[in-house]
């Protein structure tokens, strides 16, 4: 393995095929722990489709070639900020599946991330080569909004912000009982589950964690800050989620 001055990924170059792909895999690695701030050992092997100790493996191998790679086992990894990598480049699977996400962004997001998604696709297809850019705009996959409610792109556009902002929101709801409430929530996180959406969020009425189908809300407002409060926060949220028995 050629080694490279630190704070550059190398670019590996190995003489059998088997060796060409791990050399990929090591890229994607690289680029995987760019921008994030801590990547577990478990996600990157998730993500990959590889085992932990190919992980382990892989990360020590690019940390000694001189990648700023930043962490340990157990705890989690981060490319170090005085990292430089290569501009980025996509495949074709990889383009689709961005055109793909933009489209579906454009229709079920609301207006903020349907403007996000439109220039981002399009600073993407910019910088491509033609024949990548015009493969994108053949992509056959479309998501039809005309069926979607103004009111509900601009509750979600709310409630985005809201949880950007850390504020409290309140609302009248719908349970699952069918019983009318109304929920002074902290909104935590966002979740598209196919042509729906759910808010977690901590809930000051059962004092605890709570689901909330945005099509069941209700005369939505937004109100003061909430602190950032241990037990309370996104890491909690996603605990609790993760502790629930699988159905």
């Amino acid at each position: 393995m050629r080694r490279y001055h630190r704070g550059t990924v190398p670019l590996l170059l190995y003489p059998t095929q088997t060796m060409t792909r791990r050399a990929d895999r090591l890229f994607q690695i690289a680029e995987l722990l760019r921008g994030r701030r801590l990547t577990t050992a478990q996600q990157l092997a998730d993500w990959l489709n590889i085992s932990l100790r190919t992980v382990y493996r892989d990360v020590r191998d690019l940390q000694l070639s001189g990648v700023p790679i930043e962490g340990e086992a157990g705890i989690g990894y981060r490319l170090s900020r005085s990292a430089s990598l290569p501009p980025l480049t996509f495949t074709a699977d990889e383009l689709a599946a961005l055109a793909a996400g933009a489209r579906m962004l454009e229709s079920w997001g609301g207006a903020g991330f349907a403007s996000g998604a439109r220039g981002a696709l399009a600073k993407i297809a910019s910088a491509m080569p033609a024949d990548k850019r015009a493969a994108l705009e053949r992509l056959a996959i479309f998501a039809p909004s005309f069926h979607i409610k103004a009111e509900f792109s601009t509750q979600l556009d709310t409630l985005h912000r809201a949880i950007d902002t850390r504020q409290v929101v309140r609302f009248a709801y719908t349970d699952a009982n069918g019983a009318d409430t109304e929920r002074r929530v902290w909104p935590l996180a966002l979740a598209y589950w196919g042509a729906r959406w759910t808010l977690g969020a901590w809930c000051e009425l059962r004092g605890d964690f709570r689901n909330f189908g945005l099509e069941k809300m209700r005369d939505l407002t937004v109100l003061e800050t909430y602190p950032d409060q241990a037990g309370r926060r996104l890491a909690d949220l996603l605990r609790h989620l993760n502790a629930r028995p699988k159905k």
